[in-house]
C-alpha cells in the first residue's frame, strides 16, 4: 500500500538494507560525539540529564548537523556496495 502511494507521488525509492547502523546518523555521528562528552559523567536525576542534553545540543553549531546529513549519500553508497556488511 505504501509503495503504491509513493508511486503516485513519482518518488524514486532507493534500495537499502532494512537496518544498517552505517546509515543511521544517530549511531555513527550523534551518539559517538555524545559518548565522548559523557565520559565519566554521572547524573543524579532525570532533570540533570535533561539539562545536560539541552545544553549539549545547544552547543552544537549548524555545521555539526549539516556534515552528517550531507555524508548520508556517500555512506548509503558504501553500504549498498558492501552488500549490507557494516563498514567504518
Amino acid at each position: 500500500m505504501v509503495q503504491n502511494y509513493l508511486e503516485t507521488l513519482n518518488w524514486e525509492v532507493l534500495p537499502h538494507p532494512a537496518y544498517s547502523p552505517d546509515l543511521v546518523p544517530s549511531d555513527y555521528h550523534l551518539f559517538s560525539s555524545m559518548s565522548h562528552a559523557l565520559v565519566e559523567r554521572h547524573f543524579d536525576s532525570y532533570e540533570e540529564v535533561r539539562k545536560w542534553l539541552d545544553k549539549w545540543f545547544a552547543s552544537k553549531d549548524e555545521q555539526f548537523f549539516w556534515r552528517v546529513i550531507h555524508k548520508l549519500p556517500e555512506r548509503w553508497e558504501k553500504c549498498i556496495v558492501s552488500e549490507d556488511k557494516n563498514f567504518e
